[in-house]
């Protein structure tokens, strides 16, 4: 099973590839992997029905959480998988003639449907609930990709877009009702929890069982479009037909139907699941059925037919009893046959006529008699015509529900009129889809129609016959289904009991009163189609007061309005006003809570560590820091304030024994103050039109409390811990299983090792937002080299006073340029003379390679001492700043010719490789190995490979620096440069934002 799945999603990947090289006929290479994906699912037949009764294969995945890599197949998911894949591989060879030659992005469309068959496997042999919802969710996705495969059509955008909302939200309300059932069962096996099943409804979790069941047949009903959710699968249809044949007749939708018939056996005993399975069941059929018979597009016939039927499907494959189970599971097939190939038939219509509306389709029938024998097949099966599989399994269902009614009380009754109802609408539907499509029509000229080639009728023509051999020898079926059936048995018989509750299919099972109810469907049905003209007048009086897409659309349109509402009164372009909604609610729900709990401070509270006098200094200078960043009135004093209290926090961390988080700290705050200092060139110097009077009140006050809220919360917190916390156990996981004696370091790289791999990952992403953001012609590297430059012409002032102080401060040191041509900062020869600073080249010179000597110590000696790859990433990041500053942007480009982008690239993928090594070798994700050897000259050493890990993190600290300063430094002295060549007329004030200048000019 996880072989089949790899294929599909392998092959699928490389699809693209493969309509480059054979364009459209890449669909049949494609149609060979579910095709021998069919093939094997044959041979497992014996396996399957086997003593054993189903076979399985786990791997583990995630074993705190009891989440595995489940795949079980019984017999529901091999009937299920008959139909994913052999449906699935018919359709792609289908579409190798549906297609033109010219068409557009095929290789994508191709490896969507392939992977989404893959998907659709994976969702029926799934034995855990979370790998089930995965599943899910990827056919969700995918289906969304494939309605709107048409993305230049308003129509087909909208659809795709109103499944993805309508499926995706039933898809969140079912993923709590998995986890509750999940945590109530103790497990994620769904073999374990069909299992307890009948201890679960009536045991002391019943009341979450059953609000879980009723969020999981939300998914389902939403999956298989049931009311109220019926409407966003006519509207699917926009999709291409093979999508509307393949995901909506017999694969997607049929995920509902699969669900509640895999939870049926279990859980059909909640006081929730008649009214939600049989009452939604049965007004979907009726509706649905009514509506086909309002539409002129015989797609969208068959489209509300396909809604009706699966309202149908649902009523019996969550009845609950062994004959309806066994009824579920032959109309389950018999409805992926028939509909599959009407849908085939009508992309066939359209593909050779150019129109689907049975206003101007005439005479088709007499144009390809083929296509309409084909067609008449689908269509008698669909009506439950004898000879074809729906007849077979429409009696079964009929048999179920005649001795349900039998047994039961009123609603048992009422079920079976309103099937019996809904079965006359089907034939009525059924007729009028054949009279639509192939009818000669009086006053209707003749539809031109195309000679249909024998490989495009190959894939409808295959299932009719399929339909026809179902209906006449339908044993082999009935052996498929019965230990499905089994499993609703009263008791716990042999097979021949719970043979004989299920019953049998048969084509012929005498005078019986499900014949008798079968013929008035056909008499009615038949009626109704003759007297359409009436039916159709009668309609139109109806007024259209419930409609589900207009309903949807209204709610959408709300949804809209108060999003617009709430925008225009919240977003007001003020940052004091959305600081200060934001800080409000952070101090008002904790003081809330800290209110209502009323609990006493902790004992042996002390706000000044009697032991560290030097505690009350740090404190003072981040008070005094924070005081003065406040009343600046310039941006660069309002910022170094800010460091002031980032370096007194470094020296609070210094003082209580953490040297790593002080270091860290002190790192961090440097780099942040180079950031803002480089970014604030393009900003006016001083700080205007700051907010006075009465709201500086206001601010003084909300700060004040969220400050004072926030350390009360926080002592709080602190002295309610009941649980002595896990971080006591740190110290011997880091020395014992993590092989350091830092635990900072040991924890970030090896026992959280997934946090910090997601913290990298932000990293990354957040890099590559500002490169975004700043860079319009790339991402800063195309810097060129140095000695492509003209030496002193970068940042050259023009028309300075000969007479003047600044004349001789710059022969001066034009002097110095010159004596200094073959120095070290080579770029540095690039900047005009009176740009240089000679004191700053002269430090770099002495720091730069210690600096990058000491980040690379940090790095490997942070196992057991203070560092790690995040301090040692900072320390070079520092070391190419200073020598970004004292050279310029051309002196970074020398320092650093690979790309930022480059080095995020490589580490992330040292970390990433650092983690699924271990896995390839048999062990788990991030695991890591002590590996000790003695070595000449080292002598004894001690390598431990999540060091591999901190070497992925110190590169991507490196390439996240590398990009704040080539986007905030080199890419802002690019522009300064361009501005200064420029005419004067086109010259923007320094310090003044471009959109400033750009808004004075207008």
């Amino acid at each position: 099973m996880i072989t089949v799945l790899a294929v599909h999603f392998t092959v699928a990947a490389v699809a693209p590839l493969l309509f480059r090289i054979w364009g459209r006929n890449a669909f049949y290479a494609l149609a060979a992997v579910p095709g021998v994906s069919f093939l094997w699912l044959l041979l497992q037949y014996g396996a399957v029905y086997s003593d054993a009764g189903a076979i399985t294969d786990v791997i583990p995945w995630i074993s705190t959480l009891r989440i595995e890599f489940a795949f079980r197949l019984d017999a529901l998911a091999w009937i299920m998988s008959l139909l994913v894949l052999g449906v699935g591989c018919l359709v792609l060879v289908y579409c190798a003639r549906y297609f033109k030659k010219e068409d557009p992005d095929l290789g994508g469309f191709g490896a969507q449907l392939l992977a989404f068959a893959g998907a659709m496997f994976g969702l029926v042999v799934a034995d855990d609930l979370l790998l089930m919802f995965i599943f899910w969710e990827l056919t969700t996705v995918l289906s969304y990709l494939l309605i709107g495969f048409a993305r230049t059509r308003l129509a087909a955008r909208r659809s795709a877009l109103q499944a993805l909302m309508v499926t995706t939200a039933g898809g969140l309300a079912m993923l709590v009702g998995l986890l509750m059932l999940g945590f109530s069962a103790g497990t994620y096996r769904i073999s374990a929890i069909l299992e307890q099943g009948p201890a679960l409804v009536s045991g002391p979790s019943a009341a979450m069982v059953g609000a879980a069941v009723v969020l999981i047949l939300v998914g389902a009903i939403s999956k298989s479009a049931l009311i109220p959710f019926h409407f966003w699968l006519p509207g699917a249809m926009a999709a291409p037909t093979p999508v509307s044949a393949y995901l909506h007749a017999a694969a997607m939708v049929k995920a509902g139907i699969y669900l509640v018939a895999r939870l049926a056996p279990g859980f059909a005993e909640t006081s929730s699941w008649p009214p939600i399975v049989l009452g939604l069941g049965l007004a979907t059929m009726l509706v649905g059925g009514y509506r086909a018979l309002r539409q002129t597009d015989i797609k969208l016939i068959l489209a509300y037919g396909t809604v009706s039927q699966l309202g149908f499907l649902i009523m019996v494959v969550g009845l609950g009893t062994p004959d309806a189970a066994l009824a579920a599971l032959a109309m389950l097939l018999a409805h992926g046959l028939f509909k599959a190939t009407l849908f085939l038939v009508v992309g066939i219509i359209d593909h050779q006529s150019g129109t689907r509306d049975v206003r101007k389709l005439s005479g088709v029938f007499s144009s390809s008699r083929a296509l309409g024998i084909v067609a008449g097949i689908g269509a008698a099966s669909m009506a439950g015509v004898p000879l074809m599989a729906g007849f077979v399994a429409k009696e079964s269902v009929l048999e179920a529900f005649v001795h349900h009614a039998s047994d039961g009380g009123p609603w048992s009754v009422a079920l079976l009129v309103g099937i019996v109802l809904g079965s006359v609408l089907t034939f009525a539907y059924s007729a009028r889809f054949m009279w639509g499509a192939f009818a000669v029509k009086p006053g209707v000229d003749r539809t031109p129609f195309k000679a249909i080639r024998p490989s495009f009728l190959a894939a409808p023509a295959v299932l009719s016959l399929l339909s026809i051999a179902y209906g006449v020898w339908p044993a082999p079926v009935d052996v498929w289904i019965q230990p499905y059936a089994a499993l609703f048995a009263e008791t716990t018989p042999d097979a021949g009991t719970a043979a004989a509750q299920a019953g049998h299919l048969a084509l012929w099972h005498g005078f019986t009163p499900a014949l008798t109810l079968t013929a008035a469907t056909f008499g009615l049905g038949l009626a109704m189609h003759y007297g359409r003209n009436l039916v159709a007048r009668a309609q139109d009086r109806v007024p259209g007061w419930i409609d589900g897409d207009r309903a949807y659309q209204y709610t959408i349109g709300a949804l809209d309005d108060t999003a617009v509402w709430v925008t225009g009164r919240t977003q007001r372009g003020s940052l004091y006003y959305y600081l200060a909604v934001i800080l409000t609610v952070a101090f008002v729900l904790p003081l809330a809570a800290l209110i209502a709990a009323n609990k006493p401070l902790p004992a042996g509270l002390y706000f000044i560590d009697p032991n560290s006098p030097l505690q009350l200094v740090a404190g003072a200078g981040i008070v005094i820091g924070a005081l003065a960043a406040v009343k600046a009135n310039k941006r660069f004093l309002a910022v170094l304030m800010v460091s002031v209290t980032g370096y007194g926090v470094a020296l609070m961390f210094a003082l209580q024994g953490a040297p790593d988080l002080a270091l860290t700290q002190m790192l961090v705050e440097t780099i942040i103050l180079v950031a803002f200092v480089l970014a604030m060139r393009s900003l006016p110097a001083e700080l205007r039109d700051r907010t006075g009077g009465k709201y500086r009140v206001v601010r003084v006050i909300i700060g004040l409390a969220f400050g004072t809220t926030m350390v009360f919360a926080a002592i709080q917190a602190m002295g309610s811990r009941v649980a002595a916390p896990v971080s006591l156990d740190f110290p011997h996981l880091a020395y014992e299983g993590g092989g350091g004696l830092n635990i900072v370091n040991v924890t970030l790289v090896d026992i959280r090792a997934w946090d910090t791999f997601g913290e990298i990952s932000v990293l990354a992403l957040a890099a590559t937002g500002v490169a975004s953001l700043i860079f319009i012609r790339g991402r800063g590297d195309r810097i060129r080299a140095s000695s492509t430059i003209a030496e002193g012409t970068v940042g050259r002032h023009t028309g300075v006073d000969p007479g003047s102080r600044d004349a001789a401060a710059l022969a001066i040191s034009r002097k110095f340029a010159s004596s200094t041509r073959d120095a070290w900062i080579v770029a540095g020869r690039t900047l005009a003379p009176e740009r240089r600073s000679i004191i700053f080249e002269v430090v770099t010179r002495l720091i730069f390679h210690s600096l990058i000597v000491f980040s690379l110590y940090l790095l490997l000696a942070g196992h057991n001492f203070p560092g790690g790859g995040f301090a040692g990433g900072l320390t070079a990041g520092l070391a190419l700043a200073t020598r970004y500053l004292a050279g310029g942007r051309f002196e970074l480009r020398e320092a650093t010719p690979i790309s930022a982008g480059t080095l995020l690239g490589i580490g992330l993928a040292t970390a990433a490789a650092s983690g699924v090594v271990p896995l390839l070798l048999g062990g788990q994700v991030f695991q890591s190995a002590i590996i000790e050897l003695w070595l000449p000259v080292f002598g004894n050493i001690k390598f431990v490979t999540s060091t591999i890990f901190d070497i992925g993190v110190y590169i991507v600290v490196v390439g996240l620096v590398l990009d704040v300063l080539r986007s905030l430094g080199a890419e802002i002295d690019e522009h300064f440069e361009e501005q200064a060549t420029a005419p004067p007329e086109e010259q923007e004030p320094q310090g003044v934002p471009a959109e400033t200048t750009a808004k004075g000019k207008a």
